[in-house]
């Protein structure tokens, strides 16, 4: 039956439990990497005496930058090892590699020792990623896969909203050390459900050796690229992925630096106190990962609403639409420093984000051969590797010389010829902010707004705006070039 023909729940009942399984264990590994991942930056870069690391920007984006594009480049391997040994395998491999990373995350403290173990959580994830997209690719066919990508990416941000909701109460709490023993806990669970619901079916098994199989899949993924309707998309997606990142890699420090988030919280408070208290983690101002979260929780509400609203759509003009849509929130984000049209911004950017990535989730779908779906869907994480090591540099060095505010007030500091001590463990960012408010004379929160009017922190805007723009045209020349002439001919 076609999908014009079926009624949303009519689709929604085509579902079977292991499409409901691998959600459910989606939307748990989720939980665990977002909720760290969505303050981890702010970890990095935190004052040494809130328990952070006091990292500097150009660290923090070589850490979460290189590692993750590393997870999202292993996929190419490890959708073939899945392959070979069993999605169940590579569950079991990947749930542990997960526990112990998530865990000893917490135990160390060095730069070196962060980016070593936090690239062997990226090993963990990169085990699950690919097994993950290809179950639900078995257990759908083209008359549900749109809507099926659609749920698993609502169940992707149902994670990626508990998880940082989690720790935002918890890290405030409790400090920074329960962040991490929760993502091991909440990946324990998963394992749990992996062994005892999970039946693993019609897996085609090959008399290739491994080494073969790798082999073999380097020089599918080579065919399959030859394909110019892949190929041109999967570039210009890193457009889409380059600026998706900085919601995560740079507006939340962002936010730290330049939003005034305690005047945010007494106005949310004047309205519902339980929504501000609920949304500073129970302080006085609203922590950053909670208005992040605003994207995930958009998206559990209306990902399924506008995914089919999308089925009636050709895909890459649902990609275009919502090119355009999360470039304009993306843009709102960094433009000001006021905290409602953060929100704003957000939630529009988290509208553009729905019409867009699960289509093209389900567009590699419906190429994959049979037997293969792992592997191909492997290709879905190239542009996601590549705006990964493109954000290295601008949730990095970009951030550091552009937006940080503890760069650019030390150099306001010198320009004035104020002496000021250098930044250690003993003399920490949290100190350097209240020496310098001291001897400027000023509040820190006029302090900001001198350093905000001087230095134009929110100039980054031109460029993440600008990576969508480039990205908008370049997927409107492929869908004329490319993609209608192909559609003329009928393939």
């Amino acid at each position: 039956m076609s999908t014009e023909n079926k009624s949303f729940f009519g689709v929604m009942k085509s579902y079977n439990k292991t499409f409901w399984i691998a959600s459910g264990m989606e939307l748990f590994e989720r939980w665990a990497w977002y909720g760290l991942f969505a303050v981890l930056a702010l970890y990095l870069t935190g004052s040494t005496d809130e328990g952070g690391l006091g990292f500097t920007h150009t660290e923090k984006g070589q850490i979460m930058g290189i590692v993750t594009a590393i997870l999202y480049l292993l996929p190419m391997i490890t959708g073939v090892i899945a392959d070979k040994i069993g999605y169940k395998r590579s569950l079991i491999i990947a749930y542990i590699l997960l526990i112990t990373g998530y865990y000893f995350m917490g135990e160390v403290s060095s730069y070196t020792s962060v980016f070593l173990v936090f690239l062997w959580v990226a090993v963990g994830a990169a085990m699950f990623k690919p097994v993950a997209s290809a179950i639900i690719t078995k257990n759908t066919d083209k008359s549900n896969s749109t809507l099926g990508f659609g749920i698993f990416y609502m169940m992707v941000n149902i994670g990626g909203f508990v998880g940082p909701f989690m720790s935002s109460t918890l890290r405030t709490q409790y400090g920074w050390k329960i962040i991490f023993l929760q993502a091991a806990i909440v990946i324990g669970i998963n394992l749990v459900i992996l062994l005892l619901f999970y039946k693993e079916k019609d897996r085609v098994k090959s008399t290739e050796t491994m080494v073969e199989a790798i082999l073999s899949a380097f020089k599918n993924i080579i065919e399959a690229v030859k394909d110019s309707r892949l190929s041109v998309l999967l570039v210009i997606m890193v457009g889409f992925w380059t600026m998706f990142n900085q919601l995560f890699y740079t507006l939340p420090t962002f936010i730290e630096d330049w939003v005034n988030t305690k005047a945010l919280h007494d106005s949310i408070a004047s309205v519902s106190p339980w929504i501000a208290s609920a949304m500073s983690g129970g302080g006085d101002s609203v922590n950053p990962e909670m208005l992040i979260n605003l994207d995930a929780g958009s998206i559990i509400l209306f990902q399924l609403l506008v995914s089919y609203f999308v089925l009636k759509m050709r895909h890459v003009s649902a990609m275009i639409t919502g090119f355009v849509i999360a470039s304009i929130g993306i843009g709102i984000t960094f433009y000001t420093g006021n905290g409602f049209y953060t929100i704003l911004g957000i939630m529009i950017f988290a509208i553009g984000e729905m019409m867009t990535n699960p289509t093209f989730s389900s567009f590699i779908a419906l190429i994959s051969p049979k037997g293969k779906e792992a592997l191909y869907m492997g290709t879905y994480f190239l542009p996601i590797f590549l705006g990964n090591f493109l954000t290295t540099f601008i949730s990095g060095n970009l951030y550091q010389a552009w937006s940080d505010k503890i760069t650019l007030l030390q150099t306001e500091m010198s320009t004035r010829g104020i002496e000021m001590p250098e930044i250690t463990k003993e003399f920490t960012k949290n100190d350097y902010f209240a020496s310098a408010s001291e001897k400027l004379g000023m509040t820190q929160v006029e302090m900001t707004q001198m350093v905000w009017d001087t230095y134009n922190p929110n100039k980054i805007w031109y460029v993440i705006v600008a990576i969508g723009i480039v990205t908008i045209l370049a997927l409107a020349i492929y869908d004329r070039m490319v993609i209608r002439p192909k559609e003329a001919n009928g393939n």
